[in-house]
């Protein structure tokens, strides 16, 4: 049994990524609560709390890029890279909480309550301009981020996006969206507002905000609901994995693959493997050791390595196995 060292996560980006998004909603939500006051605009005032909420997410998400990044110790021998995926979960629940739930009520208050008086509608497209400028400055730099590391692990964007194990990214750039779509939502309920003089168009605008928002919080409570649990590492790179065993001279067969995600872009590994019989103890030892040097040299992600020696005729590790692929 071969255990490696843990890793640090690179996390210097996507700290950048959510504190830029952290700034650029918090001015946004003061500009957006004082258009909606004095628009009179349900739309508006559900983006001011759309932005509200993702001031509270990236609270979050700075939490959970300062907290996973700690060193294993003794109580948590394999780090607190998953503290990431809890926090990032919180911030799905903040999303939903704060910012669907009061967009909801807004609109529900006012396509079923009384007619409200729009006033000062220009100061709402201004804001709402203003707002749109500096949410594409936020959404730029969490897009280029994405691009970037889908790059780098041979992915395309929505692949990437889809399977990343990094969730501060993914959150920045799905509400950074999310956010893009919820202005030209409030632009056209202010505007259809102010050309039919029903407003209708508000409360349903700030609906639609609503159900967008309770989208986004969905998806992102799925996949870090995924990861919480231990998810498998990238398909592709358990497959290449499992060949490179394949092809280690003192190995007869691998029997078995076992992937975990522990954090950003660091998977625990146990291989279970048939060796050869000829070989000795020492000689099994260094076989051990050479094959975890030449995994770690070739997978930088994985963090910890563990090869455990076993026949592969045993029956109830083979129904084990069988159970879990289905095949």
């Amino acid at each position: 049994m071969i255990v490696m060292s843990e890793k640090p996560s690179g996390s210097g980006e996507s700290t950048l990524t959510v504190v830029l998004a952290l700034l650029v909603n918090l001015a946004i939500a003061i500009t957006k609560a004082i258009a909606g006051v004095l628009t009179g605009s349900a739309a508006i005032l559900s983006e001011a709390a759309h932005s509200v909420a993702d001031t509270f997410t990236e609270a979050l998400l700075l939490t959970a890029l300062r907290r996973s990044d700690r060193p294993a110790d003794r109580r948590h021998p394999f780090g607190y890279g998953k503290e990431r995926y809890f926090w990032s979960l919180l911030a799905a629940v903040s999303i939903f909480a704060s910012g669907a739930m009061f967009a909801f009520y807004e609109g529900f208050r006012t396509v079923f309550g009384e007619p409200e008086e729009q006033t000062r509608p220009l100061v709402g497209y201004v804001v709402l301009g203003l707002a749109f400028v500096l949410e594409s400055v936020s959404w730029t730099q969490a897009f280029r981020q994405v691009r970037s590391e889908a790059a780098t692990h041979g992915h395309g964007f929505w692949d990437f996006l889809r399977m990343s194990d990094d969730p501060t990214v993914k959150t920045v750039f799905l509400e950074d969206s999310a956010a893009l779509i919820g202005l030209v939502l409030a632009f056209s309920g202010l505007g259809l507002h102010q050309l039919t003089g029903s407003s209708l168009w508000d409360g349903l605008a700030s609906l639609a905000i609503g159900l967008l928002l309770a989208l986004v919080a969905y998806v992102l409570a799925r996949t870090n609901r995924g990861l919480l649990i231990g998810r498998q590492a990238d398909p592709v790179m358990v497959k290449a994995i499992w060949r490179r065993l394949s092809e280690v001279p003192e190995v007869d067969a691998v029997v078995d693959v076992l992937t975990m995600l522990i954090g950003t872009d660091r998977v625990l590994l146990c291989a279970r493997l048939d060796f050869t019989d000829s070989l000795t103890a020492f000689e099994l030892e260094n076989a051990c050791v050479r094959i975890s040097a030449e995994l770690r040299a070739e997978f930088p992600d994985l963090d910890e390595i563990f090869l455990e020696p076993v026949p592969r005729t045993d029956p109830d590790l083979r129904r084990r196995v069988l159970d879990r692929y289905g095949f």
